[in-house]
């Protein structure tokens, strides 16, 4: 599915994105986008579209380069090839900058290994000022969250087996140890449970999952 947009990195790069904006306003708070393994594709334009209809412009950088996996095994495979370092410190904080350009203030807004990159945003990119995470977590060598200095809400899966609860109880431990404004929500459902096009999908976890992240949302990037 081909990009209608694009911004520059901090390194001076071009890269391509899906952009959608509210039609009240082209300066109102932004979201930076970031998608699954499977690439931008149907299902995450919609989220982004929810999001301009809720009131953001939003901004999903293509991690792929116009590419977009078809099934798992691809998907796997693209997300093991994808330099998680430059997809965080170029394209991801590259998009938060690009949005600060007309947006006061800018949160991500990832799932699975967008969550993880939303995590590291948090980490790496000072431009942010907030994060949501859906069911990611980043690897101890990419970061430590415990340095993070900005609000955080994060949704998991009790039966999530990609990132179990042990996992989200460590992540919870070094962001208590370093007094991060965070905010865990866990539900009695499986990873990638947000994902309506999925077979894990889970309507009701996935509402209210939603719903808390536009609260969290208006809370820290209205005003």
């Amino acid at each position: 599915m081909p990009a209608n947009h694009s911004f520059t990195r901090p390194d001076g790069k071009t890269a391509p994105a899906y952009y959608v904006e509210p039609e009240a306003s082209g300066n109102a708070p932004g979201v930076v986008v970031i998608q699954e393994w499977w690439g931008i594709n149907d299902q995450i334009e919609r989220v982004a579209n929810r999001l301009a209809e809720a009131g953001y412009r939003a901004l999903v950088p293509d991690l792929y380069r116009g590419a977009r996996a078809l099934d798992a095994a691809e998907a796997e495979h693209k997300m093991t090839g994808l330099d998680f370092s430059d997809a965080a410190h170029q394209d991801v904080r590259g998009a938060i900058q690009h949005l600060k350009q007309s947006s006061a203030k800018v949160a991500t807004m990832g799932f699975c290994m967008g969550g993880v990159l939303s995590i590291l945003g948090a980490i790496h990119a000072p431009e942010l000022d907030a994060a949501v995470a859906w069911y990611g977590i980043p690897p101890d060598e990419a970061g430590d969250p415990a340095t993070i200095r900005i609000p955080l809400l994060a949704h998991f899966g009790n039966q999530d087996q990609m990132f179990p609860p042990e996992a989200v109880d460590a992540l919870e431990a070094k962001m208590q140890a370093g007094g991060v404004d965070y905010t865990f929500y866990r539900y009695d459902a499986p990873h990638a449970f947000g994902n309506e096009d999925w077979d894990y999908y889970d309507a009701e976890a996935a509402k209210q999952a939603w719903d808390r992240s536009l609260d969290f949302l208006a809370k820290h990037l209205s005003g």
